[in-house]
Parts: structure tokens; sequence; C-alpha cells
């Protein structure tokens, strides 16, 4: 068993690492404070091979596999969560479109998102009265000739005002239940399609998250992904390629904390000493060290799964609920070394507290982690 990333993910991982460095993280504090997304960061991802990290390259991805891309989250997280966010949300999204998209679909979308020429993909799934139990959305989708119109809206859609295109969710069939979901491939400036509400949100503030609002939507044909009915199996599979996703940006923001945490432990002097050489300090230290790295084996070996073409929705789980459930005691112990330093912006671990919070509740929350678990540990 290697526990080391190979020469091709390594490389993946240092270019990640030296633009997040030089390049995000001295803009992240400003982004967060004036909540502006960060358009030409995103370029530079692009530009990079970041935004379609596990997508052929004949569609304009890296093709350097999932284990890379979530060696790429977690440096990027480590500098700014809500530009991994963005680079998260649209990886998947291609992801998603490499998997179920038709040779035109991808054709078309997949040069796009990797290059950034649109900023960004959306993920198009919740509504306000369906979160965790997505066979309850209202949004519709009604054939009409050869295309569909689609009404409704969605809620919580991370980057959905900067999108160049959206996979959205709605039944076409209500009688089915949730073998009646499809999955639709919505362009910005689709008639009938407007933004809604902008989030006031605790943490990512640099990554907008909006509602979205179908009113008479019409869609060409070619606008169905996968076939009728298969939109749930289709949200499924990319929510566990997204739970890695997450795992990675709760690594990398555990990262982060430690090192804040370690850093001024060093230098802040009490009693005549750095408190670092205060047992009650080293020990939250030898704590926090314990959380990351477990962590990150566990992405880690969900990626690899995912990589080699095996089942991982368990480890997904599983990597994704403890990941973002110790980011919480991570980033609570880094304020907690800072003392009263660490209740004020001026020190960065404020920022990594709010932004870690959300960590346990999209991608699917920790109680349904739980659930699919348990569920496959039944199965087996």
């Amino acid at each position: 068993m290697d526990f080391q990333p190979d020469e091709a993910q390594a490389a993946v991982a240092a270019v990640a690492r030296q633009y997040a460095r030089e390049r995000i993280a001295p803009e992240a504090a400003r982004n967060d404070r004036e909540a502006r997304f960060p358009a030409h960061l995103v370029k530079g991802l692009g530009e990079l091979g970041l935004l379609a990290i596990n997508v052929p390259a004949e569609h304009g991805g890296s093709e350097a596999g999932a284990v890379a891309s979530a060696l790429a989250m977690m440096e990027l997280a480590a500098a700014d969560r809500s530009v991994a966010v963005v680079a998260g949300v649209t990886n998947m999204v291609a992801e998603t479109i490499q998997r179920y998209g038709t040779a035109a679909q991808r054709a078309r979308c997949l040069p796009r998102l990797a290059s950034a020429e649109w900023l960004a993909g959306a993920f198009g799934l919740s509504e306000p009265a369906a979160g965790s139990d997505p066979a309850a959305m209202r949004t519709r989708a009604v054939r009409d000739g050869d295309g569909w119109v689609l009404d409704g809206e969605k809620q919580w859609i991370s980057q959905g005002d900067v999108a160049g295109v959206t996979v959205v969710w709605a039944k076409t069939d209500p009688a089915a239940g949730g073998k009646g979901v499809s999955a639709f491939l919505v362009e910005q400036g689709t008639p009938g399609l407007t933004v809604g509400r902008h989030e006031e949100k605790m943490g990512l503030r640099a990554s907008p998250t909006v509602s979205l609002v179908f009113e008479g939507c019409r869609l060409p044909g070619s606008a169905l992904l996968g076939q009728p009915g298969q939109g749930l199996a289709i949200a499924l599979s990319a929510l566990d390629g997204g739970r890695i996703g997450i795992g990675s940006q709760a690594v990398g923001t555990m990262r982060a904390a430690l090192d804040a945490a370690a850093r001024y432990a060093r230098e802040r002097v009490t009693f005549g000493k750095p408190i670092a050489q205060h047992q009650a300090v080293a020990f939250m230290l030898a704590d926090m060290a314990v959380d990351h790295d477990t962590s990150r084996l566990l992405v880690l070996r969900a990626a690899a799964l995912k990589e080699a073409g095996r089942p991982f929705t368990r480890e997904a789980a599983m990597a994704k609920l403890f990941a973002s459930e110790a980011a919480q005691r991570v980033v609570a112990r880094a304020v907690q070394i800072h003392g009263g330093n660490g209740f004020t912006e001026e020190f960065e671990v404020a920022r990594l507290y709010r932004d870690a919070r959300v960590q346990t509740i999209y991608e699917g929350t920790s109680e349904i982690q739980r659930m699919v678990i348990a569920r496959k540990l039944l199965e087996e």
C-alpha cells in the first residue's frame, strides 16, 4: 500500500499549492469581507487546468484523476474555502456531464467549463421544501413538442448567478415519485430563468449562493441530461463524488487552522514561555493533527476507489462525515488557542471558523451520511 501520491498527482497538487499561496491567499480576507466573487482567480484556475481535473483531455480536462482532484481541492481550501467551492462544484458538474452527457453536450459544455470561458458550473437540486429529500422536489418539466417547459424554484445554488451552465433537476413524471425525476442542462441567459435572492451567509462569502427561478423556461430536447427518469440516479452519483470534494475542503480547512494555531502558539508567550510549551495547548495541537491526518487518509481512500472504478459510496460518505465534523473540532481549538484574538476578524481563524460550519450540512448533512453508511453496511 502506497500512501504517497504519484508524480502526476503530486504535480497537480504543487500547481494548486503555488497558485493558492501566491494568488488566492493574499486576497481571501478582503474578498470575504466584501462578499466579492473573484472572477479573475477563477480564470486563473481554468488556465492551470484545475476546473476539470478528472475530465479527459479530449474535452479540455486535465485527465489527472480523482486523487489529484482531491489533493488540489485541499490546497485551494487551505487558502480560501470560497474559491475551493467554485472549483469543487465546477469539477463536479464537469464530471457529471462527462459521464451522462451526449457527445454534443460534452463538446459544448466541457471545454467552456474547463477553461473558465464559463466562469463556473452550478448544481440545481435543492429547493425551499426539498433539501435532504430530493424526491420531494416541486420543480416540473413538461414536454412541449420536441422540447420541455421548466417551472419551479431552486435554492442554495452555489455560483448560480455566474454559472455558464446549471444542472437542474425536475419532475417529469410526478406520479412515479423518485423515478420520475430527470436532469437538464440550463445555460445562462435562457429565457424564463431568473436569479433570485442572494443569501447573506455566515461564511464562504466570496462564493455567491442564490435561488434560481424558472417561469415558462423553454428548453430544447437536447437539454435533457441522460434519460427521462434517470435524474435521481445522476444526482446520487454526482453527490458521491461531491462528498469527496467536501471532505477535501475540510482537510484543507483543518490544515490552515492547524498551521495558524501552531504559529500563534510558538509566538504567544504567557508565564514566561510560549504557550505551545504548556501541556494544555500542546495536547490540543496534537489532537488537531490526528483529526487532520485521519481525515486526509479517509478522503484519499475514497478518491482512490473512485479513480480505480470501484464502488466508493460508503467510503465517500465516511470521508465527508468524519472530515467535516473533525473540521468543526479543529477550527474551534484553533480559535481557543488564539484566546480573545481568535474572536476577532483580524486573525484568520475567525474566518476559518465561519467557513467550516457549513461543511457538515451541504452535499448531504452528517445525518444523511450516517444513513448512507448504515445502509451500505446492512446491504453487505
